[in-house]
């Protein structure tokens, strides 16, 4: 313990004791000083210790008192009023809930462990940012976002074989903020937006808080979005826009053909419905063989793209972007409206960590990491759970989902592993209708370790216990 430390806990003991009371004052720092063998400058820095705390107040010219305790409110719950539009669907509470906490393992969240990511590379360009912007860190970024690192987004969509301009890219806290002012654009309450089904649960609250009405497509397991049935319902409804995720879709993992996605996009064109895609995991293929985004095939202006570095390279530094085409303005000015702009500092440190390394080589390493957390995931399953028990075969992502033999519920489920401290996502999330009742989501981002075995062998029992 430093000695300014140890003086600041004396003093601070003395005030929790009684021994001095609100509004009376400090001994002077000159008193301190000698009475304890300390410099004043020691004395000086305990005082400041103990206003930081909110202890003592300094008042001009006559030294520290001790302020007055204000009281803190009783840790009481906050009333929860319903939304109107919210999806209602009490295990969604229940879920957001488990995300403040510590002490569960995180086998609920498709996000990569930051074991799998490169922090050294990211802290670095972080402090380089810090030094050589310091007054762009600290100011307003444009709403559309810093021009380097559109320029970088856009480079990466050429690699892919996608025609996407700097000019046309607009940076957003995540994929989700994208989407959500991609709707808020594009659409008015009441109107009808095609979703798949089962999808990431976020895009459903986005539709239902801005009070749309939602029409699910299938997506099918190892085969992706359903476009003949996706085709039928354009023609039986008038439909304004369409969330997808051809790549990798969120929880199944399945991905759509090449040419589905061509005969999709068509399909939207003609029936006059604008495409928001969202490919947040098309780097994650497990092979190396990246599918295409969906503006690679698009000749007729009818898509959005959402992407974000959340799950490549850093979850927290909340950064991703919309290749806004002829929205362009309307989605900056949306924007504007909405955060007025995305933070200076992880713009500046992603961009500065894209121009200065390999993507790719940090791709490959993570792609086989995940595919290797899978393949474990699925033999602890094959070991552990119930007969019956079925688990997705997806090719690359963050998700495993899995059926539950017949009786099981994997609310029921996720209710029982949430008290033994292991987080799962249950089915009835991915549904506007509450569906896959059987079913729920694992992820599989962290590293494989006695821990993950552990909590495994666990969640099979507790399943195997609801059974019987």
């Amino acid at each position: 313990m430093l000695l300014y430390e140890r003086l600041a806990g004396e003093l601070r003991g003395q005030i929790a004791r009684g021994a001095m009371r609100a509004g009376e004052r400090l001994p002077s720092i000159r008193q301190l000083a000698h009475g304890h063998g300390l410099s004043a400058a020691t004395a000086v820095q305990a005082c400041l210790q103990l206003e930081r705390e909110g202890l003592v107040v300094a008042r001009p010219r006559s030294g520290y008192y001790v302020r007055a305790a204000v009281p803190l409110p009783p840790a009481a719950k906050p009333m929860r009023r319903r939304t109107p539009g919210a999806v209602s669907n009490p295990a969604l509470q229940d879920v957001l809930d488990m995300l403040a906490r510590s002490d569960v393992l995180p086998l609920h969240s498709a996000t990569p462990s930051p074991a799998l990511l490169p922090q050294a590379a990211l802290t670095a360009a972080l402090g380089r940012s810090l030094r050589h912007h310091p007054a762009a860190v600290l100011d307003y970024a444009s709403p559309q976002g810093l021009p380097a690192l559109r320029r970088q987004i856009a480079r990466r969509y050429a690699q892919l074989g996608a025609d996407v301009s700097p000019e046309e890219i607009v940076i957003t806290a995540g994929a989700m903020e994208g989407i959500s002012l991609a709707l808020r654009t594009l659409t008015a309450p009441g109107d009808v937006v095609l979703v798949e089904t089962p999808t990431y649960h976020g895009i459903l609250q986005a539709v239902a808080a801005l009070r749309l009405k939602v029409l699910e497509v299938p997506n099918l397991v190892g085969q992706g979005i359903d476009v003949a049935r996706l085709d039928l319902l354009l023609q039986q409804n008038r439909v304004r826009a369409a969330v997808l995720v051809p790549n990798f879709n969120n929880p199944l993992g399945s991905v759509t053909s090449d040419v589905a996605k061509q005969a999709l996009l068509a399909s939207c064109a003609r029936h006059g419905t604008v495409v928001i895609e969202d490919d947040v995991y098309g780097d994650l293929a497990w092979s190396g063989e990246r599918p295409s985004p969906l503006r690679r095939w698009d000749t007729r202006g009818n898509v959005i793209g959402c992407g974000s570095f959340s799950k490549s390279l850093s979850p927290g530094l909340r950064l991703g972007w919309m290749a806004a085409g002829a929205w362009t303005d309307a989605l900056v000015r949306a924007k504007y409206c909405s955060t007025v702009g995305a933070a200076s500092l992880p713009q500046l440190a992603m961009a500065d960590y894209l121009q200065k390394h390999d993507l790719e080589r940090h791709l490959r390493r993570l792609r086989r990491a995940l595919a290797d957390n899978a393949q474990r995931l699925h033999e602890a399953i094959a070991r552990h759970w119930p007969a019956g028990t079925r688990a997705s075969e997806p090719r690359g992502g963050l998700s495993l989902w899995l059926q539950l033999p017949q009786g099981g519920d994997g609310e029921d489920l996720f209710a029982a592993a949430l008290e033994q401290g292991i987080g799962t996502s249950p089915g009835v999330l991915f549904s506007s209708r509450g569906d896959y009742r059987d079913c729920l989501r694992l992820s599989c981002g962290m590293p494989w370790d006695a821990r993950l075995e552990q909590a495994l062998k666990k969640l099979g029992q507790l399943a195997a216990r609801q059974l019987a």
